[in-house]
């Protein structure tokens, strides 16, 4: 017998519960605590006690109330940069990027017009040579723009995307 109260022989007790049709299964504890007297305690009733533990999913942004109810407020646009970005789609940017372990370059400058912009990536495209850069937004330091950038959100609540006119533009 191991020093858990389990035989690890052909035979024996199963370390991890058993399957269908098993001891476990069937309502009746196995191992050390119902070979030495302890009280047993039915599996189904452990398993509605754990399911009662567990607390209640609660979207982002959402409050639960002491009698718990869950309160979920209006969505509206945070401040990230993909949103940002977005606002200012169309303008000229300045993107510094940084790419750790590479012997060619480590840090890298991108100039282009905002065409779009993700969670994750950044869509430039240069105007004077027509090349398109997708870049990640995980390599990104900093961006800067050689003109006013719009940061207020006139959308009240509304969505931002990829489509939104660009700078006022119908």
């Amino acid at each position: 017998m191991s020093i858990y109260g389990y035989r690890n022989t052909q035979g024996g007790y199963a370390p991890y519960g058993g399957g269908y049709g098993s001891a476990q299964t069937m309502g009746q504890s196995v191992g050390p605590a119902h070979m030495y007297g302890a009280p047993q305690m039915n599996h189904a009733m452990g398993m509605q006690a754990q399911q009662a533990m567990m607390p209640p999913n609660v979207p982002s942004g959402a409050m639960v109330t002491p009698g718990g109810t869950t309160i979920v407020g209006p969505m509206t646009e945070e401040s990230y940069i993909e949103n940002i970005l977005r606002m200012n789609r169309g303008k000229k940017a300045t993107v510094y990027m940084t790419y750790e372990n590479n012997r060619e370059w480590n840090a890298k400058i991108f100039k282009g017009v905002i065409e779009a912009a993700g969670r994750d990536h950044i869509i430039l495209s240069d105007p004077a040579t027509g090349m398109r850069y997708l870049l990640l937004t995980l390599n990104l330091d900093y961006i800067t723009f050689d003109e006013p950038i719009n940061y207020e959100y006139p959308f009240q609540g509304g969505v931002i995307s990829n489509v939104t006119p660009m700078n006022g533009q119908s």
